[in-house]
């Protein structure tokens, strides 16, 4: 009987309900009874759901379950319109203040001259000022492998060079033919 229903229903009123963000609002809460809260937060008590949608009817409001699992269900009278509006308008102020923070690669190599390291530090600083974090890499070519030492001492040189904005996340580490250090960006 129920899939009956619920096929003549229609395809998209069963999307509307079965969306968990959604809320089940008038005529598709089908309990038999709800825990009933006034559009000013007053609890009216447990009444049967039909009896809860002529309530909100009369004050020409929606009926909203907010809590599907509590026993029995909690629905509220509401403007369902207006809590939307303003459920999206608080996503879009979290969205706008959220900062997604970028990893930017710099590449050194072991044999690097110090000119060129000046112009890369110059480079990270502007990068960690902007609270970004900066993975610094040394790729070794050939016999280049044999001078990891020298690379470390680049990876330690560079870190302090830059230590007033930015801080190690991750030490020198070699992977491969790789070395890699992470930097972030210094807390206020």
């Amino acid at each position: 009987m129920w899939a009956v229903a619920h096929f003549l229903c229609g395809y998209f009123a069963f999307e509307e309900v079965c969306n968990i963000t959604d809320f089940m609002i008038n005529e598709q809460i089908r309990d038999k009874d709800v825990r009933l809260i006034d559009s000013d937060g007053a609890q009216l008590g447990i009444v049967s759901a039909k009896e809860a949608q002529k309530v909100a009817d009369s004050k020409r409001l929606d009926l909203v379950k907010i809590s599907p699992t509590a026993k029995p269900p909690v629905c509220k009278i509401m403007d369902y319109s207006k809590f939307k509006f303003d459920q999206n308008k608080k996503e879009k102020e979290a969205r706008k203040k959220q900062r997604t923070v970028n990893v930017k690669e710099l590449r050194l190599s072991p044999n690097i001259d110090t000119h060129d390291i000046n112009v890369k530090v110059k480079k990270a600083i502007e990068f960690l000022s902007d609270g970004d974090k900066v993975k610094i890499t040394i790729r070794f070519r050939g016999r280049e492998l044999g001078n990891r030492e020298g690379a470390y001492d680049i990876m330690h040189n560079f870190a302090e060079q830059v230590s007033e904005f930015g801080v190690v996340e991750k030490p020198p580490k070699m992977e491969a033919r790789t070395m890699a250090m992470f930097l972030s960006a210094k807390q206020q």
